[in-house]
């Protein structure tokens, strides 16, 4: 189960679909609950579209601290931190009021994510279920100067501009 996870994780990280979808069911049920609200794309096609707008909205970069990893006979469960550079639009979408002047932010906010399997823990992963109480407070700016070749680089490669 940790493998399909990291495996998961990795594709995330290299933007590749194919990579991610490998790891899930044919009609993978996500569940991103967000201030009481089921946010999450239902089924192969949903969750394609999904990633896909994710990796194209320039929101694709973030690192994911994990302060507790718990995992029982068909579950891992994982609590933690979440960092995420973005652009400022994205975090506009995200319900962010960030003000004018802004181009790239860093948000910052806890998450628990649990990682259901098929077959009793010796399939693939049934989907995600990710519990997110966004602070809409806890943002700060980043420089232009400050930005990270690797951030600019990703949105070059996807053709962003502010």
């Amino acid at each position: 189960m940790l493998r399909i996870v990291q495996a998961h994780a990795r594709a995330e990280v290299e933007r590749s679909l194919d990579g991610l979808l490998a790891t899930l069911i044919d009609e993978p049920d996500y569940h991103f609950w967000v201030q009481g609200r089921d946010m999450g794309p239902k089924g192969q096609a949903a969750v394609r579209a999904y990633y896909t707008d994710f990796v194209l909205s320039g929101g694709a970069v973030l690192e994911s601290g994990v302060d507790r990893l718990v995992i029982g006979p068909d579950v891992i469960v994982q609590e933690g931190y979440i960092r995420n550079l973005v652009p400022v639009g994205v975090a506009r979408r995200r319900g962010y009021a960030i003000p004018d002047g802004v181009a790239h932010v860093l948000l910052s906010y806890r998450n628990l994510v649990l990682w259901p399997f098929a077959d009793g823990g010796d399939g693939l992963l049934t989907g995600e279920d990710a519990y997110t109480p966004l602070d809409l407070e806890a943002w700060e700016a980043v420089p232009d100067a400050e930005l990270p070749g690797y951030y600019l680089d990703y949105l070059a490669e996807i053709g962003y501009a502010a």
